[in-house]
């Protein structure tokens, strides 16, 4: 439990700044303004999704040691988001947005969760190591 504890403090902070870093890229929120309550609790939504992701990866042996399919994983789940996000007007992007040809949404928060949840997860998984280590 302490390694899923730890990833989701680790991918909440690395999504805050994230979110922060990004947010120059959306032209609204829901048509009004972005602001920094909107953007932490999207790290918020994030952590926990994230952290959904990396549960098979911890308690299903077979996984353990394939986690580099958090990304995949983490992708879909945004391009999902994504894709949902723009069919229902939920933000709009600034001109400046990379957009995915024929998926026609945006690049950075495309890759977000499949980045960061790999992160996480190793950082974590490094931190659990380390802070065990230091018990013994």
């Amino acid at each position: 439990m302490k390694k899923v504890f730890w990833i989701f403090v680790l991918s909440f902070l690395l999504n805050l700044i994230w979110e922060n870093l990004q947010s120059f890229l959306y032209l609204s929120y829901q048509g009004g303004k972005i602001t920094e309550m909107i953007l932490s609790r999207a790290a918020l939504a994030d952590a926990l999704i994230i952290t959904a992701i990396c549960l098979p990866f911890i308690f299903i042996k077979y996984l353990k040691n394939k986690s580099w399919l958090i990304i995949i994983f983490g992708i879909l789940i945004s391009i999902a988001i994504e894709l949902f996000a723009r069919y229902t007007g939920r933000w709009t992007y600034q001109d400046s947005m990379p957009i995915i040809p024929f998926l026609n949404i945006g690049l950075v928060p495309t890759l977000q969760l499949g980045l960061l949840g790999y992160l996480s997860f190793g950082l974590a998984d490094f931190n659990f190591l380390h802070y065990d280590k230091k018990i013994r």
